[in-house]
Order: C-alpha cells, then sequence, then structure tokens
C-alpha cells in the first residue's frame, strides 16, 4: 500500500522558515517524479517544488525560486521542502505527490499524479 506521509507545517511570521518532509513507502523509490503542490482557499492547485528522485533534476514555481529547496534522502525514502523567507501568500495547504513511473516532471506538473498525501497546513502571519 503506497503511502505518502507529510510532516512540517505549522504557523510562523514573515521571514521566518519551515521544512516540510514526505516520507514514501509502499513502492520502489527511485526514478519517480515527486514534488509538493499546495492551495489556498479559493484559489486553484500550484505545483511548487517537484525532483526526479533518479537525478537531480527540479523545478520551482517562479513564486518561490530562491527561498524554496526540494532534497531528498534516498536511504529514508524521504523528500523535504526547505522553505525561507516566507510570505503571507505562501500560506496554503501543501501536499507532497509522486508519480511512480516518470518520463518528464511536466507530466507531474500538470497534476497527474499517481498518490497524493492528506497535506500539512503552513500558515505565514504578517
Amino acid at each position: 500500500q503506497v503511502q505518502l506521509v507529510e510532516s512540517g507545517g505549522g504557523s510562523v511570521q514573515a521571514g521566518g522558515s519551515l521544512r516540510l518532509s514526505c516520507a514514501a513507502s509502499g513502492y520502489i523509490y527511485k526514478g519517480n517524479c515527486m514534488g509538493w503542490f499546495r492551495q489556498a482557499p479559493g484559489k486553484g492547485r500550484e505545483g511548487v517544488a517537484l525532483i526526479y528522485t533518479g537525478g537531480s533534476i527540479t523545478h520551482y514555481a517562479d513564486s518561490v525560486k530562491g527561498r524554496f529547496t526540494i532534497s531528498q534522502d534516498n536511504t529514508e525514502n524521504t523528500v523535504y521542502l526547505q522553505m525561507n523567507n516566507l510570505k503571507p501568500e505562501d500560506t496554503a495547504m501543501y501536499y507532497c505527490a509522486v508519480q511512480v513511473v516518470c518520463y518528464s516532471l511536466d507530466d507531474l506538473l500538470a497534476g497527474r499524479a499517481n498518490y497524493w498525501g492528506q497535506g500539512t497546513q503552513v500558515t505565514v502571519s504578517s
């Protein structure tokens, strides 16, 4: 059974930092596309940061470039999202997603994930 377990959300003031974790299990963790999406109330889902777990290819939304960093720990089948210099507009529910058989990050960016996590809330106050 595939599981994506997110953790690390919370409430911070603008300028603060948080690190999200997504622990994956139930499938072969290698050569997949994984990433973080977010959705704020009344807004559409946005692909924030994606990574190809078989290499170092990453993708970031323009809104988070230079502030967020996605990384992975292959020994623990975990993907992280380090979020620095957080802004109130970063407030959203953050979801981890995986596309198990991955040919391009564009596919995952389009929302074609096989599995989604339950989400973790990030709230940034001004």
